[in-house]
């Protein structure tokens, strides 16, 4: 009984009991845990070695023997490493722009360079397809400048893989960014004393002690695009461009007899590859030791001359304008038109298309209000026990909560559609010959939307817990205070802003998330996603553009209502005395 023991406890730790959970219960949990996170995957891998003769490799010898299976890995393959080398540059050149230099508006500026990976990857390249159609900003321009040619094409290679390094850019920069600030500043300035220029400095020591940070995010980004669906989606599929995840969806929607088995073989292919660039980031990782100091340092370390100053303020703000501002004009210039391809006029301007989507259409409102269900109940069920998962991880940690953590992560590893198919295989007969009907309805888009967006929850609770002393428990206890009052008085006001912090990022990805509920969703459980995609793969443009818009709307207020909560309660908990009594 030993080895149960240290498998629930940790090897050599004792708990009061009390504070421990019976073993039936631990059991149960473990069971839980498997059912949701685990099994799923299983399922997933099975179905593909499995055929009414029984266990088989045909699905595997004809899908790898086809031609047009490497014609769908190789572009994959091409589309997320050219994305990833565009993430890399713009992030790396961000990050050490915000960390190293002295340039104004630092904190607007990173407002914008965060921007892309807050909203939605499909409106971003909603926008940018209205940017450059036949109608579009540039187009005019064109026209007006008297230049013969025709906008950028961006549905093909080059434009997909634009769009994929605009949108995942920012991983690269919020990886980055720290660890150049925790660079010590002693080791530049001797590199410059014994004669180093600033570029020898930057790539015989800044950008070698920076290699974690960077190796970490540029991996990130390609796992990001190897993962994306919105943006394959809308400009691949009408390009005749398949990658392995709208193939996988394209698979499914065909219903063949040997689609779910095909789809399977192409999800292995694509969790592979996942798996793959996580084991290239562990291996690269594991050879770097990162030299840090405890502080991060945010003074600037270089300071240009006032006309190059202004020259890269200048350049740093144009390309915002470029890449954040006028694409979300000409997306709405297009939604305040009441047909697509007419011209921008006075005349014209109406608010027909937004009073279709909120008054009008019943797509619209049931995914309104679908989207909205479902990201909140996620979100509070998510913070309960994300939450409570953090702080038995921080206050009281086993092997049978290492575990689960792993278990917990998976789903979010995972790409997308590879999760969305293990999903539909567990519950359309979680138990051979037993259909509980989940399957088609609201409650599997929930089931997979807690599985896949736990983990970011758990994270953000991780980071507040580690940051409240333990002393702080134990002088409530040593006080008197029972466990709900050292809870309601002293951690849940500690604790909130990240617990905020977590569930506000659960909220808002769940509340527009694509590549899941693109394969879950029936007819009554549609989602704001969902109806975006669908109106564009109609050809409702005018409809699409106007949705996105509200959403972009929305998100801004949401997440200028989550600052303005968090910034008001940091205040109270600070001025505030905390009174056990």
């Amino acid at each position: 009984m030993k080895w149960i023991k240290a498998l629930f406890l940790g090897k050599g730790r004792t708990v009061p009991g009390t504070a421990r959970f019976s073993f039936p219960i631990r059991i149960f949990s473990i069971l839980c845990f498997a059912l949701l996170f685990v099994w799923p995957t299983l399922r997933l891998v099975a179905l593909g070695f499995t055929s009414e003769k029984g266990l088989t490799l045909a699905n595997y010898q004809k899908i790898l023997h086809d031609p047009y299976t490497w014609r769908v890995v190789w572009n994959t393959m091409m589309i997320s490493v050219g994305s990833t080398a565009i993430a890399f540059v713009l992030g790396l050149f961000f990050a050490w722009m915000v960390a190293y230099v002295n340039i104004r508006g630092k904190k607007w500026m990173q407002v914008f360079i965060v921007l892309p990976f807050v909203i939605p990857s499909y409106i971003t390249t909603l926008a940018w397809t209205q940017l450059f159609s036949e109608n579009g900003l540039v187009a005019r321009a064109l026209a007006l400048l008297s230049i013969q040619g025709h906008p950028w094409n961006l549905y093909s290679y080059t434009g997909m893989i634009f769009i994929l390094g605009l949108t995942h850019y920012p991983l690269v920069y919020l990886f980055t960014v720290n660890v150049l600030r925790q660079i010590p500043r002693e080791m530049e300035q001797a590199c410059r004393a014994s004669g180093g220029s600033k570029v020898t400095t930057f790539f015989r020591v800044t950008l070698p002690m920076a290699l974690p940070g960077i190796v970490s995010g540029t991996f990130l980004a390609f796992l990001a695009s190897l993962d994306n669906f919105g943006i394959p989606a809308f400009l691949g599929i009408p390009a005749h461009i398949s990658v392995l995840s709208t193939h996988i969806y394209q698979q499914i929607i065909g219903f063949g007899p040997d689609a779910f088995a095909s789809a399977s073989v192409f999800s292995v292919l694509l969790g592979g590859l996942a798996l793959l660039g996580m084991l290239c980031q562990w291996l690269f990782q594991r050879r770097m030791k990162a030299t840090e100091t405890s502080v991060a340092d945010r003074e600037p370390r270089y300071f240009p001359a006032r006309m190059p100053k202004v020259l890269v303020e200048s350049g740093i703000w144009l390309f915002f304008l470029v890449t954040a501002c006028i694409p979300f004009a000409a997306m709405m210039i297009t939604s305040l038109l009441p047909a697509y391809g007419l011209e921008f006029t006075l005349q014209h301007l109406s608010l027909q298309n937004y009073r279709f989507v909120l008054l009008e259409s019943p797509d619209t409102q049931m995914a309104i209000r679908n989207s909205l269900r479902l990201a909140a109940v996620t979100t509070v069920i998510g913070a309960v026990i994300g939450t409570f998962f953090a702080y038995l991880q921080i206050r009281r940690p086993s092997r049978l909560l290492k575990i689960s953590e792993l278990f917990i992560g998976l789903p979010y590893a995972l790409p997308g559609t590879v999760m969305a198919l293990s999903m539909i295989f567990v519950w359309m007969e979680p138990i051979p010959g037993w259909n509980p009907g989940i399957y088609g309805s609201t409650l599997i888009l929930f089931i997979a939307y807690f599985t896949r967006f736990l983990i970011l929850q758990v994270r953000g609770s991780t980071t507040a817990v580690l940051q409240v002393d333990v002393s702080m428990e134990e002088a409530a206890q040593v006080s008197g205070a029972s466990w709900w009052q050292k809870w309601r008085k002293i951690l849940i006001p500690l604790l909130l802003p990240g617990i905020l912090n977590g569930a506000g990022l659960v909220f808002l990805t769940a509340l527009t998330e694509l590549t899941v509920s693109a394969l879950l969703y029936s007819a009554q459980s549609k989602t704001i996603s969902v109806v975006i995609f669908s109106y564009e793969q109609a050809g409702y443009t005018t409809y699409s553009t106007a949705f996105s818009s509200l959403i972009i709307i929305l998100l801004i207020i949401g997440f200028a209502g989550l600052s303005m909560i968090h910034f008001f309660w940091k205040r109270k908990v600070g001025v505030h005395h905390v009174d056990l009594h």
